[in-house]
């Protein structure tokens, strides 16, 4: 593994389980808004493209209050929120060398009885801009459309903190706009962290 990946790596697994290591506080999730950085490392998998391509996601996004919710008997809470994500991806592997994107997506949130956890998942998609190279079966222009699913583990770090670990598929072509258009699908795991206000 390259040494900036493994730096990005380490300090991800380390941010993460120093923040389990906070005390764990009651709090409702759900009833206010939040920013989460996430990273992680994605993989090439598929045949669309003869190329072997590996990602560094970076997303910056905001999620919004509960947008629609039902809680059952035993306290556990299924929550629908909103997300909106400026993506930054660095192509560690591959012609290109950087992808910029906006994406919007729904968040969906099942919290445990106590609020100290959640499982979460979601998909959704948007547009950006890439570096493309012009070499065969890479991508065939800079304007891209992407769709990408995530899921993974949120836990409550203290009162505004919490930690995230998941897996996320990406997908980025043009949407046929040229031919040949191989795009790229991707997949792998994303850790993080979120701040409530």
């Amino acid at each position: 593994m390259p040494l900036p990946t493994r730096i990005l790596f380490i300090t991800l697994i380390g941010g993460w389980i120093a923040g389990l290591n906070l005390v764990f506080a009651q709090s409702r999730s759900w009833e206010s808004t939040a920013l989460n950085l996430e990273s992680g490392l994605l993989w090439q998998v598929g045949s669309s493209t003869p190329l072997s391509y590996r990602l560094v996601p970076t997303q910056l996004s905001w999620r919004s209050r509960e947008m629609m919710g039902h809680g059952f008997a035993n306290g556990t809470r299924l929550v629908l929120r909103h997300r909106l994500t400026l993506l930054g991806t660095w192509v560690q592997q591959g012609p290109e060398s950087h992808y910029l994107a906006l994406n919007a997506s729904p968040s969906v949130e099942l919290w445990s009885p106590a609020a100290r956890w959640c499982a979460f998942a979601g998909a959704g998609g948007g547009l950006g801009w890439l570096n493309s190279q012009g070499v065969r079966g890479s991508q065939g222009q800079d304007f891209t459309f992407n769709w990408f699913a995530r899921g993974g583990v949120e836990l409550l770090g203290s009162k505004n903190l919490r930690w995230s670990a998941g897996v996320m598929f990406q997908h980025m072509s043009n949407g046929g706009q040229t031919k040949p258009n191989p795009g790229i699908d991707a997949l792998g795991f994303t850790l993080g962290g979120s701040w409530a206000f």
